[in-house]
């Protein structure tokens, strides 16, 4: 009987669920949106939001906790440097799922699993890239 046991096995043991889910938040977090099937979107969405939780702390304790979640120095930099700082507003619901599609190979309903705030998240980032963009054009001029 499985009473009282959270979460979903995927189809998977353990260790490769495990590295799913890491892979999973590590892209997402990088990316800013992914799209999965559903039900990894839900597990996805469970761990990540835990860890953006401790990115928004952003205290020492809340870093190694984060990084023995994901060993990923650079990820993990860019959430509590980046993607924290701009959702100190909000309490939980970081991210939403969108049912999107069904899969042509095997019709199992995919999702998008992106940030709420995702238009406020990409903002710095275009700017950023518009920035290049000019001084790309005066170095041509110049």
């Amino acid at each position: 009987m499985r009473h009282r046991v959270a979460g979903r096995e995927l189809g998977r043991n353990t260790n490769q669920r495990k590295a799913l889910l890491r892979g999973l938040v590590t892209s997402l977090f990088e990316h800013l949106k992914i799209e999965t099937t559903v039900a990894k979107a839900r597990e996805t969405r469970i761990i990540a939001e835990r860890i953006i939780t401790l990115g928004k702390r952003g205290d020492l304790h809340s870093r190694r906790l984060a990084l023995s979640r994901i060993p990923n120095k650079n990820i993990i930099s860019k959430l509590f440097n980046e993607i924290a700082p701009k959702l100190e507003g909000r309490n939980s619901g970081y991210l939403r799922i969108l049912k999107t599609r069904l899969r042509q190979g095997d019709c199992s309903s995919m999702a998008v699993l992106e940030f709420t705030d995702y238009d406020v998240l990409t903002k710095g980032k275009e700017e950023k890239q518009e920035g290049k963009k000019a001084k790309k054009e005066k170095k041509k001029e110049g």
